[in-house]
Formats: structure tokens, C-alpha cells, sequence
């Protein structure tokens, strides 16, 4: 999936089923449902899970739990603009699944 199908993906009722909790997460922040989106990412011991989990927080204004939380991913705490900051998250998580989705065909 591409970022472009996913933000297309949006406009849908509910998530694609192969999302990982992390993507599923941000999807539900994008349809600005912050608490299904929490969550989904809250017991998800991830990084992945961590990084978006520290994006809600900085959505939410808990810049205090937002920087645990970005520790916890191995993240620098973010200072862009919250939609840049979603987009470079979304970006790096379906990339990574490309790229783990490319290993198992590979097998």
C-alpha cells in the first residue's frame, strides 16, 4: 500500500484488514477518532505502536507523555507540523511493511 491508497482508504468506514494496530491507529486519528486510535496503540508493545501512540499525545497536547513515548519508539520527539508528522509516520510504517511483505515472498 502506498501513502496515496492509504489516505484514499480513509474515505472508507473502517480500516483495511491487513493494517498493522500502529497504521490502524493512525488511520483512526485521521478520521479524528483519537480514542479508538489510542486504543489500538496503548498494550501494542511496538515501537511502531510507540511512535504513533507519542503522535496522539502530541495531538491530544500531553507533550510530557508524548516524549515518553517517543523514547519508547527510539523516535526524536517531533517539532513539525502534526499532519507532516502523520504523513512522515504512515510513510515509514507501510514502507517498512513493503519491505517485510518483500522478505516473505522471497522465502
Amino acid at each position: 500500500m502506498t501513502l496515496d491508497s492509504f489516505k484514499r482508504a480513509i474515505r472508507q468506514s473502517a480500516p483495511p484488514d491487513e493494517l498493522s494496530p500502529a497504521l490502524a491507529g493512525l488511520w483512526w486519528a485521521a478520521k479524528g477518532d483519537w480514542n479508538r486510535a489510542h486504543v489500538l496503540v496503548q498494550d501494542d508493545p511496538s515501537r511502531d505502536a510507540a511512535w504513533v501512540h507519542a503522535h496522539l499525545h502530541r495531538v491530544e497536547g500531553d507533550l510530557g507523555n508524548a516524549n515518553y513515548w517517543y523514547r519508547k519508539a527510539g523516535r526524536p520527539a517531533a517539532s513539525e507540523p502534526l499532519e507532516v508528522e502523520w504523513d512522515g509516520i504512515a510513510s515509514a510504517l507501510l514502507s517498512s511493511t513493503k519491505s517485510t511483505g518483500a522478505r516473505r515472498g522471497a522465502r
